[in-house]
């Protein structure tokens, strides 16, 4: 029993030291990475985005504990509105950063980029998550107050254009069902007019046939006298008779030429 309570006593050390040893390569990666983050800061300072930018990358990868190196970057890119990318490195260092003051910032800029993205109910989120962070800042106060009012006249607005949009839509409707409307109309008319038309036809055709069998009728009475011997009519009266069939047969010519004159109505279009 001593003997393995010796051996456990034994690894514990060792146990210690592998720890030991692992902080302090951590808080070795830690400080080139804040050095990384200075000399970044001092590149940026003179303008010298594309150094400063390599020199944040590498102090971002050196150390997941530095909170500054993506909090910087995403101000880096923000000066130059790449507003996504900024806000990859805002959030990226919010979740980086331990203390509370080092979210504020953070969460604070976040909101910022959505305000200039005009997405304005994230917004509204990002800076409630700052001032829970930092419930004094007076400057994240103001841009919720301003995101919020921002917030309700977009909200207004959609509403009213909502509206527009849904009247336009029920004017169209009308427009189309009043367009039906009509045409049916015209084509109900269409079809009384054509109606009309073929009843007039049928009554003309009626009435010529009722003359045509009138004259055929009269025929055998006007051929009646030829059919009798030449020397029971004298001249005088063969000369009225046939002076009669050319009047029977001019008054059935020009009741037949009248007929032709009239004719089927023709309908006419609007000229709109």
């Amino acid at each position: 029993m001593n003997r393995w309570t010796c051996i456990i006593l034994f690894f514990i050390p060792a146990v210690t030291l592998l720890g030991q040893e692992a902080q302090k390569e951590e808080q070795k990666a830690l400080r080139a990475s804040r050095q990384l983050t200075a000399e970044a800061n001092d590149q940026l300072a003179e303008d010298a985005f594309v150094d400063a930018e390599a020199n944040y990358r590498k102090a971002i990868a050196r150390s997941d504990k530095n909170a500054a190196a993506p909090y910087n970057l995403g101000n880096a890119y923000y000066e130059k509105e790449s507003f996504g990318e900024a806000f990859g490195r805002y959030k990226e260092a919010g979740e980086r950063a331990e203390a509370k003051p080092g979210k504020h910032k953070a969460y604070h800029n976040m909101g910022n980029v959505y305000m200039k993205q005009k997405d304005y109910q994230k917004a509204v989120e990002a800076y409630k998550e700052a001032l829970r962070n930092d419930p004094t800042d007076e400057e994240t106060r103001y841009n919720l107050a301003l995101a919020k009012e921002m917030l309700k006249n977009d909200q207004q607005n959609q509403d009213n254009q909502d509206n527009q949009e849904d009247q336009q839509e029920q004017d169209q409707q009308d427009q189309e069902q009043e367009n039906q409307d009509q045409s049916e109309q015209e084509g109900e008319n269409d079809d009384q007019q054509d109606q009309q038309g073929d009843s007039d036809e049928k009554e003309e055709n009626q009435q010529g046939e009722g003359d045509q069998k009138e004259e055929q009728d009269r025929k055998p009475e006007q051929n009646e006298p030829q059919q009798q011997q030449p020397n029971q009519l004298s001249p005088q009266q063969i000369q009225n008779l046939l002076q009669a069939m050319e009047n029977e047969e001019k008054k059935v010519k020009e009741k037949i030429d009248a007929q032709k004159v009239k004719g089927v109505p023709v309908k006419t279009e609007k000229d709109w």
